[in-house]
């Protein structure tokens, strides 16, 4: 199992009073599409904010990461440069410490992170919604096979992935399998705060 460390845990008090939307799914769900769709219709509002990742290898057309060697993920794990890390299909992901600034001065940030992480975010920051994007499996293996990125592994690994579902357990969650368009209007509704809860 990974590991995933976040900076606040362990605090007297969770970090607040902003919103941290965590977007979570499995592979070729098109959470970085929704996101990059969603982003750009926030690009006005300086009260939300879109993170870079931190990840252990290089940027593509489909994700927009902070890329950095394994050895340098390290010593700035160690320096304390993250507000949180984890592990997940190989690579070492992370958020850079300065969305905690962020969430105190009341902004909103949103971010792509692994299922496993959602436990330690929760007790790390006031106030979390998670917002699952998935689609069926076939289309999912099809987005797979498109992506071709090989330092992923295995596609029918990555589409078997079991994670607890207790600690995956979504506020909201986007069915992806239609217009995009449509789809990230509903996420920027919820990232807005704007009637989303059922």
């Amino acid at each position: 199992m990974s590991e995933t460390t976040a900076t606040a845990q362990g605090k007297a008090a969770a970090i607040g009073p902003g919103r941290l939307v965590l977007v979570v799914g499995p592979s070729g769900a098109g959470k970085d599409t929704l996101l990059r769709l969603a982003q750009a219709a926030c690009a006005d509002d300086h009260d939300i904010v879109f993170p870079r990742r931190v990840v252990t290898r290089a940027a593509s057309a489909d994700e927009d990461n902070i890329a950095m060697s394994p050895d340098e993920f390290a010593r700035a794990r160690e320096h304390g440069d993250f507000a949180v890390h984890w592990d997940a299909h190989g690579h070492s992901y992370a958020l850079p410490l300065e969305i905690n600034d962020d969430i105190r001065a009341g902004r909103a940030v949103v971010v792509n992170v692994s299922r496993t992480a959602i436990s330690a975010l929760r007790q790390a920051y006031a106030n979390v919604v998670v917002v699952a994007i998935t689609a069926p499996p076939d289309l999912l293996a099809r987005r797979l096979a498109a992506r071709a990125r090989n330092s992923d592994g295995n596609i029918a690994d990555r589409l078997a992935r079991n994670v607890d579902d207790m600690a995956a357990q979504a506020d909201v969650t986007i069915f992806n399998a239609g217009s995009a368009d449509d789809h990230s209007r509903q996420l920027v509704r919820v990232i807005r705060n704007e009637g989303w809860r059922e």
